[in-house]
């Protein structure tokens, strides 16, 4: 059977399809060379270190919102995927975030732990526990000294007294504290006479935050038997616990209004009717988000978008050449303008009369005299030098 010959475009965009169908978005550091900010707006550069180099371009969309504008030997971090330039048959990062080399090191750890826990399945909706209607007894991981401790221990004995709470104490920043989250939430599954537990603390900075950030917490929070409701810091913060465990709150204190109802909110066929509206929601949330994914993964859905970089960043190049051809056209004439300059200057009365010669003309018609015979005694002539001029009187005439 005759082997397939591929064309030059055909090869080109089979490497380009493998590649960026199996190649993660990936964090890259290096130092820039060889930036260029296109008059598109479009940015284009290499990321080095001391061995290789990578090409690397930052769309306008995305390049306008940075915060600073990168130049040469900068040490930066740039967030991307990895595409092929089928013109050039050459492979490139598309970067989607770009940070100095230095700064943001806890983001990157941060993206860095959810990703690879992502992929893992941690945060897969169907291993998540449902979280108890009537719960009896609710543990508790926190500081024993902290307000959210306090919080959640007076909001659930308001909303049903008769609930038992059991704190487990542990410091939550600082060294080790990781790993004493980690052992508290071990402790309650062997003690298993609780029905759900929550693990959380106040607000404070990402740094005070980032014990709920490790990977042995996530990952006790996910081997827990008990349902887990992270609650940690603010609205506005996200840590990996909320990601991995099975109910995420704001807050402390909204977990502990989460954790229990009130007595008088106990009707028995609302409760039905909402847990039959959430699990119908969620579901078909999870099947729309499946699908969607699904579509957005797919080569086809990308290729319009891929079409477009590929011809804008060809425009750019093509710009590029013209600008390139139209100063080497105006250097060319300008060298040729020089030429006749010098060419005129040699040429030019003025030059000649500089070597010391000099024109005379007879006045008042300034006939330029070329035979002494044309002229009679007392007529005036004028002799231009090179600098000035001399008017005289003939006294004498020698036509030879």
């Amino acid at each position: 059977m005759q082997e397939k010959i591929y064309t030059v475009t055909e090869i080109t965009r089979e490497i380009k399809n493998i590649l960026e169908e199996n190649f993660p978005a990936v964090w890259v550091e290096g130092e820039i060379s060889n930036y260029l900010l296109h008059s598109s707006g479009h940015r284009y550069f290499s990321l080095k270190d001391e061995n290789a180099q990578i090409r690397c371009t930052l769309w306008r969309f995305r390049g306008d919102e940075l915060p600073f504008e990168p130049t040469d030997g900068m040490k930066v971090m740039a967030w991307g995927n990895i595409t092929v330039y089928e013109r050039n048959g050459q492979y490139q990062l598309d970067v989607i975030e770009l940070i100095p080399a230095g700064v943001g090191k806890l983001e990157i750890a941060f993206q860095k732990l959810k990703e690879k826990l992502l992929k893992e399945g941690l945060f897969e909706e169907g291993h998540k526990k449902p979280i108890p209607q009537f719960p009896e007894t609710i543990g508790v991981v926190t500081s024993p000294t902290g307000a959210a401790v306090r919080d959640i221990i007076r909001i659930i004995q308001s909303r049903f007294p008769s609930v038992k709470i059991i704190v487990n104490p542990v410091r939550v920043q600082g060294e080790g504290a990781a790993e004493e989250i980690a052992l508290a939430i071990k402790e309650f599954n062997e003690y298993k006479k609780i029905d759900v537990m929550i693990v959380g603390r106040g607000g404070g900075s990402m740094e005070d935050l980032w014990a709920f950030n490790e990977e042995v917490v996530a990952r006790a929070i996910y081997d827990s038997e008990i349902p887990v409701i992270s609650a940690v810091g603010h609205e506005i913060d996200f840590v990996i616990s909320d990601f991995v465990a099975d109910l995420r709150a704001p807050t402390p204190s909204a977990a502990a209004q989460m954790v229990i109802q009130e007595r008088d909110e106990l009707l028995e066929q609302i409760k039905i009717n909402i847990r039959k509206l959430s699990f119908y929601l969620s579901s078909l949330l999870d099947r729309s988000r499946q699908r969607l994914e699904t579509r957005k993964e797919s080569y086809g859905f990308r290729r319009p978008f891929d079409i477009i970089t590929q011809r804008s960043q060809k425009v750019d190049e093509l710009g590029q050449q013209f600008v390139n051809r139209i100063k080497n056209y105006f250097e060319i004439k300008t060298n040729v303008i020089s030429l006749l300059k010098e060419k005129l200057n040699v040429l030019s009365p003025s030059s000649v009369l500089k070597r010391g010669y000099s024109i005379a003309r007879k006045l008042p018609e300034l006939r330029v005299i070329k035979d002494a015979g044309i002229l009679k005694k007392e007529d005036t002539i004028e002799v231009k030098v090179f600098k000035g001029r001399i008017e005289s009187k003939v006294e004498l005439i020698d036509p030879n």
